[in-house]
């Protein structure tokens, strides 16, 4: 009886055991179950924002183009305004050697004016 009594004792500790590794298998699985849930969420809400920030991306790329384009004019404009004002510097510079000379031509007269006022004036002496 005592060999039956091991045998029947041996038998339910291993149903035991059997039911306890059943029991921790189904909590593994159920555990790996609701982590790839999690997972598979997380993938999703992860998709559905690419999804959202290339749809805006698609969205801002024509204005990107129009300020590049309307950069690319602002520069253009500005090299022609840098060139049309170096031309006005160059005029300007040209203009005022016209008056540096004018004022010379101006000096010259005016000391020529003086001596023939002075000539006349030796000349109505001697009348």
């Amino acid at each position: 009886m005592a060999t039956t009594l091991i045998i029947i004792i041996a038998v339910v500790a291993v149903l035991v055991l059997l039911a306890v590794a059943a029991v921790v298998g189904r909590r593994v699985r159920a555990r790996r179950e609701l982590r790839r849930e999690r997972l598979t969420e997380r993938v999703g809400g992860h998709r559905q924002e690419a999804e959202a920030h290339t749809s805006k991306a698609r969205e801002l790329l024509p204005e990107q183009q129009a300020k590049r384009e309307a950069a690319a004019e602002e520069l253009e404009r500005a090299d022609r305004h840098s060139r049309i004002a170096e031309e006005h510097r160059t005029r300007a510079a040209e203009i005022e050697a016209e008056s540096q000379e004018a004022g010379e031509r101006v000096s010259r007269e005016e000391k020529l004016a003086r001596r023939h006022e002075e000539r006349a004036s030796d000349l109505e002496e001697k009348l």
